[in-house]
C-alpha cells in the first residue's frame, strides 16, 4: 500500500506541479519540467512516511510450546512424534499454496501488460506502428497532446485539433508524459514505462480490493461473444465485433484510454480506503478463504471469516492506509485524468453520505468539501474553462438501440454479458431480502456489502439510462464502475460460500469470453498497424520545430497527419475526434475545403482560421486534387520536400528570393 500510494502521488503531484508551473511560466520547459518531477519525488516520499502499511496477511502467533516427550519413549517413536507435530502445526497443503492463482493471474496480467505496452508504438523499418488495431486514431490523439504540451505553449493550451476553443478534453496523463518528453526522454520509452507501472499499480489495486476474482473479473469481463471458438477453434477478439458493446476492458479501453492508466488504480485505492474506514470488520476478499462446507452467504451482515477465525480478530480491523490529504488530493485531482471515474466515485462518496452513521457522514462531507474548489478547478481546466456544452441526454437502453448494436432486450444482455446478468440479478434480490430482515431488529446497521451495492446500482443505471457523451458507446467508462464496485462483495457475500467445484464452473462461465477474447486480442496485431511514414514524419519535425510552438496549420485532417503528430496545431483534426469532444465541424469543415481548393477568398478563410501556415503533403493531394493552389504563388516558401511543402501564409512571396533548400530525406 505504501508504494502505491507513494506511486499514484508521484504522478499525480508531478502533474499538478506541471499544470500550475505551466501557466506561470507560459508553457513547460526543461527547468519547470525539472522542478515538477523533483518535487513529485519529496511529496512522494512524505506520503509513503505517512501511508500506513496494511499487510494482506498478519504474523501468526507462536504456538505454545509443546509438552516434553516421555522419557519412556524409545528415539524411533520420539522421531515419530515429532514428526506428527509439525505436520499438524503446518497449514493444510491446500491453504499452504492458495496464492497459486494470484500468480497464475498476475502472470496473465503481466503478459497482457508487455504485450500492449512494450510494442504499443514502434518502428517497423520505415513504418511507425502501433500493436492495437483500437490504438490507430487514439494513440496518434495523445501523441498530439504529448508534443503540443512539451513545445511549450502556454497552458492551459489550444485545442490542437479546433481553432476556436482551449483544449477540451482530461489530457492530465499526457501532461505527465509531456513533462517527461521535455526532460528528454524519449516519447515512446515514456509511453511503454507509463503503461508498464500503471499496469502494475491496477494489478495490485485490484488485487487489494476484490482479490483474485478482481483480477480476473477485469482481464476476462464478457458473455457470450467468444462461445463461436468452440465451432472454429480459432482464438480471436470476438468481443471487438462492432455488434458487441461490453468490449474487453484491458484491450479496449486500458489500452487506448490513457486516462485510466491513473484513474484505475488511484480510484481503486479511495474505494480501498473508504471501505476500510466506514466497515473496518469487512474482510478483504484476498483474505478470505472458503469455508468447509457450502450454502449460501448472508450479504446483509459481515460474518467472520474462516480465516479471520484462524488468524484471529486483529486481522480483521484492517486499517485505513491513506491520511486526509492523499484521500483528498486523489479524489479532487481525477476531472483533470478522467471525468468518468470522478462521477462514479461522487456517487459512491454520495450514497455514503446517505447511508452512513454520524461518522461517516461527517468524513464524507469533509473530503467533498476539500476537494470541492481543486475538483472545480480542473473541471474548469477541461471543460474550455466550461464553455463545452453538455453531453447530457435522457436515452434509457445504452446501445442496444444504436446501429450496429441493436439487439433485443435479452439477446443484448444475455450476448454481452452472459451468466453475469442472472449471478448479479440473484445477489442483488437475496442481498435486499437480507436486508428486509435484519431492518426489523434493533441495532441493525448497514453492512459494507449493501454500502456498496447501492450507489453501484446507481452507477450502472446512470450509464444505462442517461447518454452522457456524444457517442452512446462511451458510457461504458461509468458502466464499469458499477462492474467493479460490486466484484468483492459478490465474491465475498455469495460465491465463496459455494462448493468449490460449482465456484469452477461458475468462473469458466463467466470468463471463458473474456479469456478467449483477451488471448486473440494480443494475437491479433503480430504484424502491427500503420500510423505514419517515419521518414515523412522526421522530416516535417525538422520543419516545424522551427516555427513558432503556437502557429495553427492548414492541411487535410486526419488523424495520421505528420503536423498533428508533430504536436502543432491544425485548422481541424480528425472529425472523429472532433465529434466526441461535441464540435460541430460541419461549416469549419467546408470552409477549410474551400480555402485547401484555393477559393477566391482563400486568405480571408485563414485569417478566419487563424492558420499563419498551409501544409501541401501527400494526404492533400490525393483530397484535394483540384486545388489551385493560389499559395505557390503568393506565399513564402518555407520548406519542402520528397514529404511535401509548407507555406507561410502571412509572408508574400518575393520572386527575386532563392526558394528555399529541401528539408533532405533522412
Amino acid at each position: 500500500m505504501k508504494w502505491l500510494s507513494a506511486g499514484l502521488t508521484f504522478f499525480n503531484a508531478s502533474t499538478i506541479f506541471a499544470l500550475v508551473g505551466g501557466m506561470m511560466a507560459h508553457g513547460l520547459s526543461r527547468s519547470v519540467a525539472t522542478f515538477c518531477i523533483v518535487a513529485g519525488l519529496l511529496v512522494a516520499f512524505l506520503a509513503y512516511q505517512v501511508t500506513a502499511n496494511v499487510p494482506l496477511r498478519a504474523r501468526k502467533p507462536k504456538p505454545p510450546p509443546p509438552p516434553p516427550l516421555p522419557e519412556t519413549m524409545s528415539k524411533r517413536q520420539q522421531r515419530r512424534e515429532e514428526r506428527m507435530r509439525k505436520t499438524q502445526a503446518s497449514d493444510p497443503p491446500r491453504w499452504r499454496y492458495r496464492s497459486i492463482w494470484f500468480w497464475l493471474l498476475a502472470g496473465c496480467f503481466a503478459l497482457f501488460a508487455f504485450r500492449s505496452f512494450c510494442w504499443l508504438i514502434y518502428w517497423d523499418g520505415n513504418e511507425v506502428k502501433v500493436q492495437s488495431i483500437n490504438n490507430l486514431g487514439d494513440l496518434s490523439l495523445h501523441l498530439t497532446y504529448i508534443r503540443h504540451f512539451a513545445s511549450g505553449v502556454p497552458l492551459w493550451p489550444d485545442n490542437p485539433i479546433e481553432p476556436f476553443s482551449k483544449l477540451r478534453y482530461p489530457a492530465g496523463t499526457d501532461l505527465f508524459n509531456g513533462v517527461l518528453t521535455c526532460l528528454g526522454i524519449d516519447v515512446i520509452r515514456g509511453l511503454v514505462w507509463t503503461g508498464l507501472l500503471a499496469s502494475l499499480a491496477t494489478c495490485y489495486a485490484l488485487y487489494r480490493w476484490a482479490g483474485n476474482f478482481g483480477i480476473a473479473a477485469f482481464l476476462f469481463n464478457g458473455g457470450l461473444a467468444s462461445f463461436p471458438v468452440l465451432q472454429t477453434w480459432s482464438f480471436q477478439d470476438y468481443q471487438g465485433a462492432n455488434t458487441i458493446a461490453w468490449k474487453s476492458i484491458p484491450l479496449a479501453m486500458f489500452v487506448t484510454q490513457r486516462g485510466l492508466l491513473y484513474a484505475f488504480p488511484a480510484a481503486l485505492l479511495l474505494l480501498y480506503q473508504w471501505r476500510a474506514r466506514f466497515f473496518p470488520d469487512y474482510d478483504e476478499p484476498a483474505l478470505v478463504r472458503p469455508p468447509v462446507g457450502a450454502g449460501i452467504a448472508d450479504p446483509g451482515g459481515e460474518t467472520p471469516s474462516a480465516f479471520a477465525t484462524e488468524q484471529g480478530r486483529d486481522q480483521r480491523s484492517r486499517l485505513q492506509p491513506l491520511p486526509l490529504w492523499i484521500e483528498v488530493s486523489l479524489y479532487a485531482t481525477l476531472p483533470l485524468y478522467h471525468s468518468h471515474t470522478f462521477i462514479a466515485l461522487s456517487l459512491v462518496l454520495a450514497f455514503l453520505f446517505i447511508l452512513g452513521d454520524r461518522n461517516t457522514r461527517k468524513r464524507t462531507l469533509l473530503v467533498a468539501g476539500l476537494a470541492l474548489l481543486p475538483a472545480t478547478f480542473c473541471v474548469w481546466v477541461t471543460t474550455d474553462y466550461f464553455h463545452a456544452g453538455s453531453f447530457i441526454k435522457w436515452q434509457p437502453g445504452w446501445v442496444q438501440h444504436a446501429g450496429d448494436f441493436t439487439m433485443p432486450f435479452l439477446q443484448f444482455w444475455l450476448i454481452n454479458f452472459g451468466v453475469w446478468v442472472p449471478l448479479v440479478l440473484f445477489f442483488i434480490g437475496i442481498t435486499a431480502l437480507s436486508v428486509w430482515k435484519q431492518a426489523k431488529e434493533p441495532g441493525f446497521k448497514i453492512s459494507a456489502t449493501v454500502a456498496f451495492l447501492i450507489p453501484a446500482i446507481a452507477i450502472f443505471l446512470l450509464g444505462y439510462l442517461v447518454k452522457l457523451a456524444p457517442w452512446e458507446w462511451d458510457n461504458i467508462k461509468i458502466i464499469v464502475w458499477a462492474y467493479l464496485i460490486i466484484l468483492p462483495f459478490l465474491w465475498t457475500g455469495l460465491l465463496v460460500h459455494w462448493p468449490a467445484h460449482v465456484r469452477i464452473l461458475v468462473c469458466i462461465a463467466l470468463f471463458a469470453s473474456g479469456f478467449v477474447t483477451l488471448l486473440g486480442g494480443l494475437a491479433a496485431g503480430k504484424s502491427g498497424f500503420g500510423i505514419a511514414d517515419r521518414l515523412e514524419l522526421d522530416n516535417v519535425g525538422v520543419v516545424v520545430k522551427k516555427l513558432p510552438a503556437d502557429a495553427r496549420f492548414a492541411g487535410f485532417p486526419t488523424w495520421g497527419h505528420p503536423v498533428l503528430l508533430q504536436g502543432r496545431k491544425m485548422v481541424l483534426g480528425y472529425p472523429g475526434h472532433l465529434w466526441t469532444q461535441g464540435f460541430d465541424y460541419s461549416a469549419s469543415n467546408d470552409k477549410l475545403k474551400a480555402l485547401m481548393e484555393g477559393a477566391p477568398n482563400w486568405k480571408d478563410l485563414a485569417r478566419y482560421f487563424h492558420a499563419r501556415y498551409l501544409f501541401w503533403g501527400r494526404e492533400e493531394k490525393n483530397n484535394y486534387a483540384t486545388s489551385k493552389r493560389p499559395w505557390e504563388r503568393e506565399s513564402a516558401l518555407v520548406a519542402s520536400g520528397e514529404w511535401g511543402a509548407v507555406y507561410d501564409l502571412e509572408t508574400p512571396r518575393n520572386p527575386s528570393a532563392p526558394a528555399p533548400a529541401s528539408v533532405p530525406r533522412q
